[in-house]
C-alpha cells in the first residue's frame, strides 16, 4: 500500500540519507574502534565525521517541522503525545529485542546469570530513560575494541532531541516562539560550539547547548520559509560557504549558517525518484535505532575480523528489513493514532465525523510546512486525520 498522506517534498529521503550517513560512519568505529579513517574526516581536515553531519541534519529538520507542529496545534498535551509516539513505540521494541533476543544469544553468561544480573535492569531503565552514557548487557562483548561492549551507540542523541521538544513547549507556552527568539537560540548554539571546552562542567545542559544552533536554525527557517527564496543558486552559495567554513577550521561551529539552508532547500523540493517512502514507508528512524546493533552483530558473527565495508553493507542487510518492520508494524500505527487523537487530553479520543464536512477553502488549501497544494475539496478533518507526525 502506498505511504498515506503524501506530501510532495524530500523530507523522507533526506532523513534516510542522514540515517545512512550515521550507519556509514559507525561502520568504521565498530570495525576499527576509531573513525580516524572515515573519508569525511580527511575531507574536512579532521574536523567532523559524515555521521555527525547526519545528526546535524536530523536536528535541523526536527527544528523546522516540530516548530510548525507547535504553531499548527499549540497545545502542550497534544504536542507531548505526538512527540512521545514518534520516539517511544519503535524504541521500546528495539530495546526489548536487544535485551531479550540478541543479548542472551551473544552473552558469555548462562541464561540464569544473564537474566538475574542487575546489569539487565540497568540497561532497560537507563535506555528507556534516554540516558546518554554507553550501556552494556551482562556478558555481551561484540568485539575486542573500544566500543565492543556498547549495545546501541546511536541512542544518545534522542536525549537532547527530547530536551529540544521541551524547549519548544516552554517557549510556546510563554508566547516567545518567534523568529527573533530562534535567531538568538541559533547564535547561542554557535557560541556554545566555540566555547565547548568551557561547557564540560554543565553536563547535559552543555551538550544540549552544543546542539542548539542546529535545531535553532531549523526553527528560524520555519519562520523564514515564506521570505527566503529556496533555489539552486542559494544552495550553491550555501555549499560554497560550507567549503569556506571548512577551510578556516570552523565547519561544525558555522554549519547552521549554511548547512541548515542547504538541508531545508533539499527537503522542500520534490524529486519523484527519491520518493521511496511512497512504497516502503519512512525507514529513517528504524534504520537509525537498528543500525548500530546490526553493525555490532555483524562484527560478532565475523569473529571481530570484519572490515568497515563488510560491517556497513552487512548491517544494512539486517537493519533495513527491521526498519521496514518497525515502520509498518509499529511506527505508522502510533503516528496515525496520534493524528486522530483529541486535543491533548488523556486518554485521547476520536472525534466523531460530521455528517456534512465543509471543504477546505481554495485559498487555504496549502500545506504551510512543505508548500504543497492539497486537492480542492479535501476537508480539514481528513487533512488532520492523515497528516503524519514529523
Amino acid at each position: 500500500m502506498p505511504y498515506p498522506d503524501r506530501r510532495r517534498n524530500n523530507f523522507d529521503a533526506l532523513r534516510l540519507i542522514a540515517a545512512l550517513s550515521v550507519v556509514f560512519s559507525h561502520s568504521f568505529l565498530v570495525a576499527e574502534g576509531s573513525e580516524a579513517n572515515e573519508p569525511f574526516v580527511r575531507l574536512t581536515g579532521n574536523q567532523c565525521i559524515l555521521g555527525l553531519v547526519g545528526v546535524f541534519v536530523f536536528f535541523i529538520i526536527s527544528g523546522y517541522l516540530v516548530t510548525e507542529s507547535w504553531c499548527r496545534s499549540p497545545m502542550p498535551g497534544r504536542f507531548a503525545l505526538r512527540r512521545a509516539l514518534r520516539i517511544y513505540p519503535g524504541l521500546i521494541v528495539n530495546v526489548v529485542l536487544c535485551a531479550f533476543v540478541m543479548g542472551p544469544l551473544i552473552s558469555s553468561l548462562p541464561l540464569p546469570a544473564y537474566f538475574s544480573g542487575p546489569e539487565l535492569g540497568h540497561f532497560l531503565v537507563k535506555t528507556l530513560a534516554l540516558e546518554t552514557g554507553p550501556l552494556a548487557l551482562p556478558g555481551v562483548l561484540f568485539a575486542n575494541n573500544s566500543v565492543g561492549l556498547h549495545v546501541n551507540g546511536s541512542l544518545w542523541t534522542l536525549h537532547y532531541e527530547v530536551m529540544m521538544y521541551l524547549m519548544v513547549v516552554m517557549l510556546g507556552v510563554a508566547r516567545l516562539l518567534r523568529l527573533s527568539t530562534c535567531l538568538v537560540l541559533t547564535a547561542l548554539g554557535i557560541a556554545a560550539v566555540y566555547f565547548e571546552k568551557s561547557l564540560g562542567p554543565l553536563g547535559d545542559i552543555g551538550e544540549w547547548a552544543w546542539f542548539l544552533g542546529f535545531f535553532g536554525a531549523g526553527m528560524a527557517l520555519h519562520f523564514l520559509r515564506d521570505r527566503l527564496v529556496f533555489d539552486w543558486r542559494g544552495a550553491l552559495v550555501a555549499l560554497l560557504a560550507l567549503a569556506i567554513f571548512t577551510r578556516i577550521g570552523h565547519f561544525i561551529m558555522l554549519f547552521p549558517l549554511a548547512g541548515a539552508y542547504l538541508a531545508i532547500w533539499f527537503a522542500r523540493r520534490y524529486d519523484p525518484w527519491l520518493d521511496y517512502a511512497r512504497y516502503c514507508g519512512d525507514l529513517s528512524y528504524g534504520l537509525y535505532i537498528y543500525g548500530w546493533p546490526a553493525e555490532q552483530l555483524v562484527m560478532y558473527l565475523s569473529g571481530g575480523r570484519a572490515v568497515w565495508w563488510q560491517v556497513f553493507f552487512g548491517s544494512l542487510a539486517l537493519a533495513l528489513p527491521m526498519a521496514w518492520l518497525s515502520w509498518h508494524g509499529i511506527e505508522k500505527w502510533a503516528l496515525r493514532w496520534a493524528a486522530v487523537s483529541g486535543d491533548g487530553r488523556w486518554p485521547p479520543y476520536r472525534r466523531r465525523p460530521t455528517a456534512d464536512p465543509q471543504p477546505l477553502p481554495a485559498f487555504l488549501a496549502i500545506d504551510s510546512a512543505a508548500g504543497a497544494p492539497y486537492r480542492r475539496g479535501q476537508n480539514v478533518r481528513e487533512h488532520r486525520r492523515w497528516r503524519m507526525i514529523c
